[in-house]
């Protein structure tokens, strides 16, 4: 053996050398074993995260791509179809809880279009409440992801397992970006798909769906927005009201200016539809400037259909019947030296519009209510709020009470029940074998109103302070023809015959109407008999005098002035003048309805006037001209 000693400190001691030596060759095998056990454990580590890796993403063998592929296509198409739904039912797939309306409001909180119910964005409450339903793209997003998620498991490899394929899959777990042009799909799903040894595992997919979704939604509530700012279907609406029916105006007649309701809103009805489905925004000055924001590639469609739900009132009228009075020809007024038949109507209309907006064959489309009160638009909501409450006086009902409704032979009548108060009507329900219990908001002299077919309507003044009881008697109301005859002699020219009791008034225009609806009770009867004429009064101009404040420091203490000025009356031809007719107070016995097929009124005729003085006289001679009322 070799060894090389040494002493730095010049100090030689072989037995310290040797014992140096060996601890030294101790220390090398230790370091070795060090590397080893650090290569052992990197080797495992390296071997799980290639593991996880492979685990994570394998690649696609030939063998198990065709069944992927089907998977991938599946879920792109589920997610199509669930795109296509939102689409058409105004951004939802699940719809919220359906809400009835009433018949203060016919609307639904869904307009039914095709048996496809679609959420209004804007509709008024069965309780008169303004409610909004429009949602965020963040909620489509989740719609859509939900809806994926429950369609993922469902796709068919019935083919591949035919094959030999083992496909296992693990729950799934979406999210949805909604872009313009597309909606990028993230689902998260354990798939394995085994063959013949070849196996994959894949965990996150990747689906792009080509859609507008975006870009169409984006559309729609640019669209939706200008309407509730601006209110311009509520216009064009009131643009249709005074196009299509008689809203105000003066005609140069002296006998009534009559129109039949139904037909009036059977006219407004077309024109509705019509001229809604007519609207261009692109090309139409009106609309044109309000959708500067819509892309030109995108159309927008508004339709209405009269079968689908709608409310139309008006007011004065007498059921289906709208009747306006001439002036001039009522004593007193000879002066005008003329008669003329002002009108004036007011109308609440409640009907859908569905907003289609459109891009290629793609429609996302929404219903919005229109609402017009009193010939004028409704108020728009206020800012951004989703719900505007309105003041809601039957939503605070905490008075019980007890509501009876009977004939006057006591027998029990199942009837509609209204409480009336402060402009506010509640609807309470309808009574079962003529009992009712509700109860009523707190209100000083309320009017109960009971309503039933055959009956006329009942009505109670009625304190709903405290709990109580209400009892309704309801006199039924009989269909009876009018027989109208004139000095004797059966009559079928033009009359107009009156039925008046209390707030009740039923008219009968003869001799196309020939029956009226009429109960117990006591009654003006009048008859109001035209025959043709030809009274012409010509033109003239008359001049009145006025007397006006004198100009400057005199006029301020009171001195005034005579002014003058010119009237000119134009001339007119009044084709229908009173030519007889008479009053007659008369109570009405329920044994003369129930013991009578017609209602025979005689009345007395008048001159055919020729000049306007002898009309004039006519009108004082009605007033003391009775009627000869008989049941037979």
């Amino acid at each position: 053996m070799f060894v090389k000693r040494g002493n730095r400190l010049g100090n030689s001691r072989p037995d310290l050398e040797i014992n140096k030596i060996l601890p030294r060759s101790n220390r090398s095998q230790v370091t070795i074993f060090i590397i080893v056990a650090i290569l052992i454990v990197a080797s495992v580590v390296l071997f799980f995260v290639f593991k996880n890796n492979a685990a994570k993403q394998e690649p696609i063998t030939v063998s198990v791509d065709p069944a992927y592929t089907t998977f991938l296509s599946c879920v792109e198409d589920q997610a199509s179809n669930g795109i296509k739904v939102l689409e058409s039912q105004g951004g939802y797939i699940n719809p919220p809880e359906f809400e009835p309306g009433s018949r203060y409001m016919p609307f639904s909180n869904q307009l039914d279009f095709l048996g496809n119910p679609i959420p209004y964005w804007y509709y008024v409450s069965a309780n008169n409440i303004q409610k909004e339903q429009v949602p965020s793209k963040s909620e489509m997003e989740t719609q859509i992801a939900k809806f994926v998620e429950g369609k993922a498991r469902d796709c068919d490899f019935s083919s591949y397992t035919a094959q030999g394929y083992e496909i296992t899959q693990g729950d799934p777990k979406a999210s949805v970006s909604i872009k313009n042009n597309e909606v990028d799909i993230d689902l998260s799903m354990d798939l394995a798909i085994n063959k013949t040894g070849s196996s994959s595992f894949f965990k996150n997919h990747a689906i792009v769906v080509k859609s507008n979704l975006g870009e169409l939604y984006n559309s729609a509530l640019s669209v939706y927005n200008k309407e509730q700012s601006e209110m311009f279907l509520e216009n064009y609406s009131i643009d249709n009201l005074r196009l299509y029916a008689p809203v105000d105006g003066v005609d140069l007649l002296c006998s009534p200016l009559t129109w039949n309701a139904d037909k009036v809103f059977d006219d407004l009805q077309n024109g509705i539809q019509a001229n809604t489905l007519a609207i261009n925004v692109k090309n139409d000055n009106y609309f044109k400037p309000k959708f500067q924001n819509v892309p030109a590639d995108v159309q927008v469609k508004f339709l209405n259909s009269r079968n689908w739900t709608y409310s139309f009132e008006v007011n004065p009228s007498d059921g289906p019947l709208m009747m306006a009075s001439p002036v001039g020809n009522q004593p007193g007024f000879g002066i005008l030296g003329f008669c003329y038949v002002p009108y004036h109507f007011v109308y609440d209309l409640r009907y859908p519009v569905l907003i289609q907006v459109q891009k290629g064959d793609e429609i996302f489309q929404f219903p919005v209510a229109i609402v017009i009160l009193g010939n004028k638009p409704r108020q728009p909501l206020n800012g951004e709020s989703a719900n505007l409450v309105a003041s809601d006086l039957c939503a605070n009902s905490n008075t019980k009470t007890q509501f009876s409704v009977h004939d006057s032979s006591l027998k029990k009548i199942d009837a509609e029940i209204f409480y009336e108060c402060l402009g506010a009507r509640c609807d309470l329900g309808k009574t079962s074998n003529g009992a009712l219990e509700k109860e009523l908001p707190q209100c000083v002299n309320g009017i109960v109103i009971a309503k039933a077919d055959g009956y006329k309507d009942s009505r109670e003044i009625y304190t709903s302070v405290d709990e109580g009881q209400v009892q309704l008697i309801m006199n039924k109301v009989y269909q009876k023809n009018v027989d109208l005859r004139v000095d004797g002699k059966s009559y079928l020219g033009s009359a107009i015959i009156y039925f008046i009791s209390g707030n009740d008034t039923k008219t009968v225009i003869y001799p196309e109407q020939k029956s009226v609806e009429v109960g117990e009770g006591q009654y003006e009867i009048q008859v109001y008999i035209y025959q043709n004429s030809s009274l012409k009064i010509d033109s003239n101009v008359t001049t009145q005098c006025v007397s006006v404040p004198r100009g400057g420091v005199l006029g301020i203490v009171g001195f005034t002035q005579k002014k003058c000025f010119d009237v000119e009356i134009p001339s007119q031809i009044i084709s229908n003048a009173l030519a007889g007719g008479g009053k007659q107070p008369y109570y009405i016995l329920q044994g003369e309805l129930e013991n009578s097929q017609f209602i025979e009124i005689n009345a007395g005729s008048l001159a055919t006037p020729k000049t306007i003085d002898e009309l004039q006289n006519n009108y004082i001679l009605f007033d003391t001209k009775g009627l000869d009322v008989n049941f037979k």
